[in-house]
């Protein structure tokens, strides 16, 4: 009895010095659960069997007790009868009976300390159990924490500060798209209102000045 409480203990001392640097302490608090149910299970089935034999110890000795009282009534009547020797006969078992009580009451008190000492270890494993069980929850939830935090760091860190950035680079680009439509506009007005030098300048030198702008277009779309 000793040595199976003494080897529970070594058990949970284990599992305390393992548990913080496993990886997967779940799957280690499951094979220990494991292990501590079949443990409840066998002493469960000891437990049945000292019970039983508990009860054996009783009734022997209590049969020991009633043959005592009734050698004892009858040694008792045969003095009354006259009948010394048949009185001598029946103290004589009764002595039996009363070392064969003594001697089943001693095993039934062995038996029974036994048995309550077991009950306890019992309680103590059902105990063990759940507190081990409540501690695998906590670490369930630890691990599930983990994997949900790496799975959120799959995904990309989130940068707000980029957001008027964003929002700047849009600006310039609609400012760049109205600027173009507003010099449309007024390069129309201008062919419209014939307020333009077309007439007093020579075609070559607009070609040239024409060929000059769209190299630098050409350069600007390269760059």
């Amino acid at each position: 009895m000793s040595v199976f409480r003494r080897m529970r203990d070594i058990t949970v001392a284990n599992l305390n010095e393992h548990l913080e640097q496993s990886q997967d302490p779940v799957k280690l608090i499951d094979q220990f659960l494991v292990s501590t149910r079949q443990d409840i299970g066998e002493a469960e089935k000891l437990r049945h069997q000292y019970a039983s034999h508990t009860r054996q110890m009783k009734q022997q000795a209590d049969q020991a007790a009633g043959m005592v009282h009734k050698r004892e009534e009858q040694a008792s009547m045969a003095l009354k009868a006259g009948e010394e020797h048949l009185a001598k006969l029946a103290l004589q078992e009764k002595i039996l009976h009363e070392e064969k009580m003594e001697q089943y009451n001693e095993l039934y008190a062995q038996s029974n300390a036994a048995l309550q000492e077991l009950d306890e270890q019992i309680d103590q494993l059902k105990v063990e159990y759940q507190n081990v069980y409540s501690k695998r929850q906590y670490y369930y939830a630890r691990m599930q924490t983990i994997q949900l935090q790496q799975r959120m760091n799959q995904r990309g860190h989130y940068n707000g500060q980029n957001v008027p950035c964003m929002f700047n680079r849009l600006d310039d680009q609609v400012s760049d798209l109205e600027y173009e439509a507003q010099s449309l506009r007024d390069l129309r007005r201008m062919s419209q209102d014939g307020s333009g030098t077309s007439g007093t300048m020579s075609s070559s030198t607009l070609d040239k000045e024409l060929e000059r702008l769209k190299q630098k277009l050409n350069n600007d779309r390269k760059e």
